[in-house]
């Protein structure tokens, strides 16, 4: 007699804060997912208002379903971190309060995975109303399959968050999450290390566009009018603080490191020579660095956006 093999468990966790305008539509399209060995864990982040009932609520009709309220204030990173190492599966898959999921999204991405660190999907924007906004995710940047840390140099990553099925055991490795860096950027660096992230061609998430979303692919331009300049040694710290933190989580083994390296000497100051030194290590690997670009096809753009860093920082 053949006993079934059980498939994988995957764990699905969901950071909440205030989010209970939308979180109705998430939870439903998570609990409908065509995949069933998941447990769902929700670590809310001291929401005041009604998130929590909501939570609750679900909670209630399923046993799979696990809500953690922190005593205080973790922020959004550190909410995902604590909710990753609470979960018991073999893949994480974070998911985010305000999306739908399609059905077959788990199961697709682990049909996928196979030895790769992240397997990731393109997406289909929606607006408040959950009405489709007629553009993908994929239409906005490049969607590939990469393995190089190098393309975390830049912020404007390709495998967000809320597409994304990770192996646990790079998860594990990612830890503890910096702050200086989204957990989905952070992820993604850590998970090229010794693996690869896959693109899977296909819309399995509907991705709400509205004014509060934290990485809202369509509303940069925007936010930016609302967000107070930093100012110039502002930037210079970040870029310092963002490329040593880089630095010291690659591994030696990987000839990136010493690239990051450079690029972290680059921002010691603004001399000519350091200005140079961060614009010749662009040219040289603008093919990794800038493979989330839209335009990366095109040459003469990507060639500019190199020059550019001789003028400013990263």
């Amino acid at each position: 007699m053949n006993i079934p093999i059980k498939p994988p468990l995957v764990s699905i966790v969901i950071a909440t804060y205030n989010g209970e305008k939308f979180l109705r539509k998430q939870l439903d399209s998570v609990f409908n997912q065509t995949y069933k060995n998941i447990e769902i864990i929700a670590v809310d982040d001291c929401s005041t208002d009604n998130t929590v009932d909501i939570l609750n609520e679900y909670a209630a009709q399923h046993d799979s379903f696990t809500v953690v309220r922190n005593e205080h204030n973790l922020g959004y990173v550190k909410n995902f971190e604590k909710g990753f190492l609470l979960a018991n599966g073999n893949y994480i898959a974070p998911c985010d309060q305000d999306d739908v999921w399609l059905s077959t999204k788990i199961e697709v991405l682990v049909n996928h995975i196979g030895d790769h660190a992240i397997v990731y999907c393109d997406s289909e924007f929606i607006d408040g109303t959950g009405q489709s906004l007629n553009t993908k995710m994929s239409e906005t940047k490049t969607l590939t399959d990469f393995d190089s840390p190098l393309m975390y140099i830049e912020v404007g990553i390709s495998a967000l968050g809320h597409a994304i099925l990770i192996q646990k055991e790079v998860v594990l490795a990612a830890m503890p999450f910096p702050i200086l860096f989204s957990h989905d950027n952070w992820l993604g660096f850590v998970a090229t290390f010794d693996s690869s992230v896959k693109f899977v061609n296909e819309v399995l998430v509907q991705y709400r566009r509205h004014d509060t979303n934290l990485t809202n692919a369509l509303l940069k331009k925007d936010r930016k009018k609302n967000i107070p300049k930093r100012t110039r040694q502002e930037r210079i710290e970040n870029a310092q603080q963002r490329l040593q933190t880089l630095y010291e989580k690659c591994p030696v083994h990987l000839p990136e490191k010493e690239i990051i390296g450079q690029l972290r000497k680059s921002h010691d100051d603004y001399s000519l020579r350091n200005n140079f030194l961060r614009m010749r290590l662009f040219f040289q690997h603008r093919d990794k660095i800038l493979l989330h670009k839209k335009y990366r096809h095109t040459e003469l753009k990507r060639c500019l956006h190199c020059i550019k860093t001789f003028f400013k920082t990263i």
